[in-house]
């Protein structure tokens, strides 16, 4: 069963300790990767696809140039929920597996 309870305050604080680069905005988690090349935050976005694809879970993407921002959210539960941070840390890790380096 997929955990999709809301997160409290200090839940989503914890949670965001655990993730450089993520930031909560309202009930919404949003992590900015600046990549080396545009090919390399195109294959980030390739790849958070398919593990969003697999966990039935999809982020909004923005591609600037070599800037990708993801963009989670629950919509069925109204905020932050596990989803939302396991998504996150997939991508995260994508990411440094690409070269990004934590800020």
């Amino acid at each position: 069963m997929v955990d999709s309870h809301l997160l409290n305050d200090q839940e989503a604080r914890a949670a965001l300790a655990n993730l450089p680069g993520w930031a909560c905005d309202g009930q919404v988690l949003v992590g900015s990767f600046e990549m080396e090349t545009f090919p390399a935050g195109i294959e980030l976005v390739r790849r958070a696809a398919n593990s969003a694809e697999a966990a039935n879970h999809h982020p909004d993407i923005d591609v600037r140039w070599r800037t990708v921002t993801f963009r989670l959210t629950t919509h069925e539960s109204g905020g932050l929920t596990p989803r939302d941070v396991n998504l996150a840390r997939r991508i995260q890790g994508h990411a440094m597996a690409l070269g990004w380096v934590v800020p």
